[in-house]
Parts: structure tokens; sequence; C-alpha cells
């Protein structure tokens, strides 16, 4: 399991700048040609509306980014965090006020995979984690996926509006002291090929979802579920499976 910093305490911390505090949560990169690079392009770009900002963006963006492919999209007010760790392949759709946040320590990062499309509002948030998304995954409007660890959203997976996937925990074993003054901890996520998580559906850490499973919308999953089975409810019960020749659902 892995130690998860906690951010009051880096960007509060007085031995340090405000600016070595922002290349640090934002730019990643150390330097001023850095800073300044990804300054101008952030102010020429970020917020430009309409077919002028696609252009630009899609210009200039990969000039930042760690990788970028070929017919890559990115909408308006597209923010990108520690941009040199992010990687991005051929045909790919960032759309609207997305955050995609690589940051951390020594992690690889985010990875989305070819003809992935990621819907407006959505956030990838790294604290010392991995984001792998897989080629032909669909992501809706509204949702997290929170790494602090290593977070897999598996080939052709499909995630509904507002659904939560979060590859992170906190400790609370001592009920003396608040849980947010314990230590936090991550076992990660793995969401297989061809996986549909209904809308609102949250995947807790340590979880791992099958390929071609189904879960219902507005499920909390906290337990494995296996590849082809339909787990429905608040807290999710595998209910059947999609497997001709399985048997009736425990």
């Amino acid at each position: 399991m892995a130690d998860i910093p906690k951010a009051q305490d880096q960007l509060f911390d007085e031995r340090t700048s405000a600016r070595e505090k922002y290349v640090r949560f934002v730019v990643g990169k150390p330097g001023l040609a850095a800073l300044l690079t990804h300054e101008a392009i952030v102010l020429l770009c970020q917020a430009t509306p309409g077919a002028l900002g696609l252009a630009l963006r899609k210009l200039l963006y990969p000039r930042l980014l760690g990788a970028c492919g070929r017919n890559v999209v990115f909408g308006q007010n597209v923010v990108l965090r520690h941009p040199g760790k992010i990687r991005v392949a051929d045909n790919v759709v960032v759309d609207d006020n997305c955050l995609l946040d690589a940051k951390g320590d020594g992690n690889a990062g985010i990875r989305i995979g070819s003809g992935v499309f990621i819907g407006r509002n959505t956030i990838l948030s790294c604290k010392n984690g991995d984001i792998e998304i897989g080629d032909g995954a669909n992501i809706g409007f509204n949702c997290e996926v929170f790494s602090a660890s290593r977070v897999e959203i598996g080939p052709r997976s499909l995630m509904a509006a507002y659904c939560y996937v979060i590859g992170g925990d906190h400790e609370y074993a001592d009920a003396s002291v608040p849980v947010a003054a314990q230590g936090r901890r991550s076992r990660g996520v793995a969401v297989g090929e061809g996986a549909w998580l209904g809308a609102g559906a949250k995947i807790l850490d340590g979880v791992r979802i099958g390929s071609h499973a189904i879960i219902g919308a507005g499920a909390i999953v906290s337990v494995d579920v296996p590849e082809y089975a339909v787990a429905v409810g608040r807290t999710a019960r595998i209910a059947g499976s999609r497997r001709e020749d399985a048997g009736p659902a425990e």
C-alpha cells in the first residue's frame, strides 16, 4: 500500500516559495523555461472559445505533453497538470472543462489509449499514482478517476455519467484521531475490457471488475466482480451472469 502525501502540508510549507509550489503542483518540470512555456500556452489557448481555440490547443498542447498522437481534440478549459507525464494516443477527444492531473513524485502518470472519449467536466487525478485508459474506452461526463497507486480502465469499456473510480482510501483505525489526520493508502482498481459502469456507479479502492461485467446505475462496489457478471443494488451484489452456461446467481 502506498502512502499518499497531504496536499495541504506541501502547499503551506513555508520553506518553499509560491513559484516553487506552483511548479511542483502544476508544471511538474523544474526550470524557468518550462514554467514560461507552460504559462504562455495556457494563456494563449486554454480558455479560447470556438474553432480558433480548438485549433490552437491541437497545435500547442502537444508541446506540453509527454506524447500526443494524431487527431487529438482538446475542448475549452481543459486543464493539464504535470503534462509531461500525460501520454495520449491517436483519435482521442477530451471534452470541455476536463482536468488531467498526473501529479506525483516518480509515478508514470496518465496514459490514454487510441480512440478514447472523455466527457466534459471529467477528472483524471493522480496522487503519486498512475492511470491507464485502454483503447476505445468511453468515459461519460462528470466522472472522476482517482489513483494513488494504479488504476486501469480496460479497452472498450464504458463509464456512464457521474461514475467514480476511487483508487485510494483513508486510514481510520485510531478512533481518537480525526480521519483527516491519519495516513492514507491505495491498493488500486482495475476495470476489465468491455465492462459497463452504469450512471453514478462508484468503484472503491482495491476492487477488480472483470471483463464484460455490468455494474448497475448507482451501485457502490466494494468487492470484486467476476467477468461477465451483472452486479446491481446500492451496495452491489451479483445478480446474474451474461454467460449462457452460467448457473443461477448466489
